[in-house]
């Protein structure tokens, strides 16, 4: 077979097995996780620069399987947590939530703080699990969250352990995942809740991270443990949850 009969063997197959219904579909299912808010149907079709009516069977068909939903407010689509509940029957997800659900629930007893694991998912994080607080008052994140990674310090712990990563081009980020190394753990004052410093410290596999085990640690709260005690023991679990994964191959 000659090159060019190759080629064009290559761009019939392409042709072939193109399935635009479903590139549709798939397209409307990516921009509401990236936008992360509801979005009307308009705004849909303006974000994916498609008509209204090239795309409202595909919204209907997507809302009738479960994966998006109307918004509380009526306002727009966002997904449903199908997607998220599908992907928990991974493999390597569900040995990650075996080996990590134990020891956050000891994590939580021990501190009466609740935590929370995420992993990266493209450019961001997506919380994977949680452990809520055995007390009466605590702060915790639910499992589906998703938020960028350099916007989130679950997300800059998962970067700085990131294998064969691209230098960024702020450099001041740069120098925070150097130091998040140097330390081990990163600590940083809550983005979205005053009085609730963050620590999250890596799940490390051979490759580097595989995930991030974060504490909202709210500080408020009377006979909270220290700080830096909080953080030992932090420490401690992520090392035992990297230690337990690594041994399950």
């Amino acid at each position: 077979m000659s090159r060019m009969e190759s080629e064009l063997e290559d761009a019939v197959s392409e042709r072939r097995y193109r399935a635009p219904a479903l590139e549709k579909g798939l397209d409307i299912l990516e921009l509401l996780a990236q936008r992360g808010a509801p979005l009307t149907a308009s705004q849909i079709s303006a974000a994916l620069d498609r008509s209204v009516s090239e795309l409202f069977r595909m919204v209907q068909v997507l809302e009738f399987r479960g994966y998006i939903e109307t918004a509380p407010d009526g306002e727009g689509y966002e997904l449903t947590s199908k997607l998220f509940a599908l992907a928990m029957t991974r493999a390597p997800v569900r040995s990650l939530l075996e080996v990590a659900l134990p020891v956050m629930r000891d994590l939580a007893a021990e501190l009466s703080q609740s935590c929370h694991l995420a992993v990266a998912s493209d450019d961001q994080i997506v919380v994977v699990a949680r452990q809520e607080s055995p007390g009466y008052v605590g702060f915790s994140v639910r499992p589906g969250y998703r938020r960028p990674l350099v916007g989130s310090t679950s997300g800059a712990v998962l970067l700085a352990y990131l294998p064969d990563r691209a230098p960024l081009a702020d450099a001041e980020f740069e120098r925070r995942l150097e130091a998040i190394r140097t330390r081990g753990y990163e600590q940083s004052p809550s983005s979205h809740i005053e009085g609730v410093v963050d620590l999250s410290a890596p799940i490390l596999g051979d490759l580097g991270s595989v995930a991030a085990l974060t504490i909202p640690f709210v500080q408020s709260r009377l006979a909270a443990p220290k700080v830096e005690d909080a953080v030992k023991a932090l420490r401690a679990a992520a090392e035992r949850i990297s230690i337990d994964l690594c041994a399950r191959g």
